[in-house]
């Protein structure tokens, strides 16, 4: 279901959001909310994009569509755009291609991927998007050749700062997505690869001018396409033709996906993971392995991590009737055990404070800006000091996230009292629940001291929030039948 709000009008020129608009946004948000009240839809992801990122007065937005649609938006950073749009390409073109570059025109942003077998080399984010270009420039309707000077003079700009030595991809697989591209590919056709259609760059170079010429009524009897499109088509196929004589590209795939498709590949490959503990391990591995490079950096006890870890996930697990979150933020308790320190490369003092600054700023490839919100929170919280709507950080997410920061901080705080001596006394733990009272039997290779009361003080965000009184003992060794038990409670 399409609803053209256009977000970004006037946003780039005067960075707020108008009332007009955002009335539009919202109410394009209530039909969503109907759809997803009548197909039951229990997961969802509602992301803004450049627009968003850039107002003084989203705040508004999100608070409006919170308490209109119930349904908490999302503003990601460029970084995370990228990430999508690169998830849905990949999807779409198969194990057998493997694009070099992958270029996304919206409204607001140009981002472009150079990739090397599918990995990520480098990565811009350029203020070239269509809506953003025909508002500041003041370009409307059809455009004479010295507006379109101005256009390509800002886009070779703008190149030039970000890649001034770029490599000649005239043999390479580039993709493209977005409207735009999808529109220049029914108006100058390339050839079909795997039935995807592309765009003919030099058909395009050719064709611009007879683009250009035409007004908004013109391009939409002529080029077949809507309203909001023929505004933008002229000023997109210039940023096109620039950005092949920038690289030398004589072609580009147009699969047809972009942030919505790669929002729906994350969503379905979280939920399949379930089903399949295989499939959860090589999805998440390469994440983990990010959050392991990162607390390296900062000489974190990798050891005492790795066991925070491990016990965390076993908690997350056996107390999943309980907690009933999403199977992926198992992830993200994950790395929360693992970089719960860094700060501590700071200072001993408000470790947890310089831990939560470096997370929001440190570079992991492949994690979305959510997630990073969500460990960052984690790590903010796993010591004494409890979620806090005052923080600026917490106070930035929806209810339904904050109750998952709350959850997620309780189990992790439990894992992280388990090895509180750093000595792995405790090598397994085992979840007995009843109706008011949960049992965590605590195994051990030693006698070492468990020091029950901090375990005690530990549990009492995971009492207060989930309404259970939780009681630990000590049992020597885990037996073989129980360790049986266990894994295929994990396998499960």
């Amino acid at each position: 279901m399409r609803a053209a709000v256009r977000l970004g009008h006037r946003a780039f020129t005067n960075r707020r959001l108008s009332r007009p608009t955002v009335d539009n946004a919202v109410r394009a948000f209530r039909r969503f909310r109907a759809l997803l009240d009548h197909y039951g839809v229990q997961r969802y992801r509602a992301v803004a994009t450049s627009a968003a990122r850039e107002v003084r007065n989203r705040d508004i937005l999100l608070r409006r569509i919170r308490r209109a649609a119930d349904i908490d938006l999302e503003v990601i950073g460029s970084s995370e755009e990228a990430r999508l749009v690169r998830s849905a390409i990949l999807a779409a073109v198969g194990e057998k291609l493997s694009p070099r570059l992958i270029v996304d025109l919206g409204g607001g942003s140009l981002e472009i991927s150079l990739l090397r077998k599918r990995v990520p080399e480098k990565i811009w984010a350029l203020p070239l998007g269509g809506v953003r270009l025909i508002e500041t420039l003041g370009i409307y309707g059809a455009l004479s050749e010295d507006e379109c000077e101005r256009v390509q003079h800002r886009v070779f700009s703008l190149l030039q700062s970000a890649w001034p030595h770029p490599p000649d991809l005239s043999s390479a697989l580039a993709v493209a997505s977005g409207g735009n591209a999808e529109a220049l590919a029914r108006i100058t056709p390339g050839p079909k690869l795997n039935g995807m259609p592309s765009v003919n760059l030099r058909l395009l170079r050719e064709r611009l001018w007879g683009i250009l010429g035409l007004n908004i009524e013109e391009r939409m009897e002529e080029l077949h396409v809507r309203r909001d499109r023929a505004e933008v088509i002229g000023v997109a196929a210039i940023v096109f033709a620039a950005l092949s004589r920038w690289l030398r590209l004589r072609m580009m795939l147009v699969p047809g996906v972009g942030v919505k498709e790669g929002i729906l590949w994350d969503l379905a490959a979280a939920h399949f993971s379930e089903l399949s503990p295989g499939a959860y391990a090589a999805r998440f591995q390469p994440l983990l392995r990010e959050a392991r490079r990162v607390a390296g950096r900062f000489h974190c006890d990798a050891p005492h991590a790795e066991h925070i870890r491990k016990l965390a996930a076993d908690l997350f697990d056996q107390l999943a009737g309980i907690h009933q979150l999403p199977y992926e933020l198992r992830l993200s308790l994950e790395m929360a055990a693992i970089l719960h320190e860094v700060g501590r490369a700071i200072s001993a003092n408000s470790y947890h404070k310089h831990g939560e600054y470096i997370i929001r700023h440190a570079h992991m490839d492949g994690l979305s800006d959510a997630d990073r919100v969500l460990i960052a929170s984690l790590i903010r919280y796993h010591g004494n000091s409890d979620p806090d709507p005052q923080h600026k950080l917490y106070s930035s997410l929806g209810p339904r996230r904050r109750k998952q920061v709350r959850a997620l901080t309780a189990i992790l705080r439990i894992a992280i009292a388990l090895d509180h001596e750093r000595r792995r006394a405790v090598q397994n733990v085992q979840v007995l629940a009843g109706r008011k009272e949960i049992r965590i039997r605590l195994y051990s290779s030693d006698r070492a001291p468990l020091r029950l009361a901090g375990l005690r003080r530990a549990a009492e965000l995971f009492e207060k929030e989930f309404g259970y009184r939780v009681r630990f003992g000590r049992a020597r060794a885990l037996p073989e039948s129980e360790k049986s038990s266990t894994r295929a409670h994990r396998a499960a």
